[in-house]
């Protein structure tokens, strides 16, 4: 088994979309208006707009209600991620370096989702992400 991605369902599609493009760098997929795709090196981020809903019926999904979740990527030098984005994105955490060893910054997408950008610091933190 492997993990394919993690959905997100919103009423801000396009905003979420730009978001995530302007954190990553990458492009999304959109092989219909209201889905949209980031593949990634460790695995896909996908969207779905509140129109998707009816065709989950029965599951309690409503669109923009994550308070529990953090979605994460792994960058390079996180203190030169905070620079790159600026005031451009909200941020709620500072870089700060975790007690695991990662260094990391929280972020906030339009919904609210809690976006962490994090690179190990540590040598340990590093050892263990060597293979990942």
């Amino acid at each position: 088994m492997k993990l394919a991605s993690i959905r997100l369902i919103t009423s801000r599609l396009d905003e979420l979309v730009e978001f995530y493009e302007r954190v990553t760098g990458g492009t999304f997929d959109r092989p219909n208006p209201v889905f949209a795709e980031l593949v990634t090196a460790g695995g896909t981020l996908a969207l779905g707009g509140d129109a998707t809903l009816p065709l989950f019926p029965g599951t309690g999904l409503t669109a923009g209600s994550n308070a529990s979740a953090i979605i994460e990527f792994q960058v390079d030098d996180v203190d030169a991620e905070r620079a790159r984005l600026g005031d451009r994105v909200r941020v709620l955490q500072e870089p700060v370096t975790l007690p695991w060893g990662n260094r990391a910054m929280m972020l906030a997408d339009p919904d609210g989702n809690r976006v962490n950008l994090y690179a190990p610091d540590t040598e340990e933190a590093k050892a263990r992400f060597a293979d990942r």
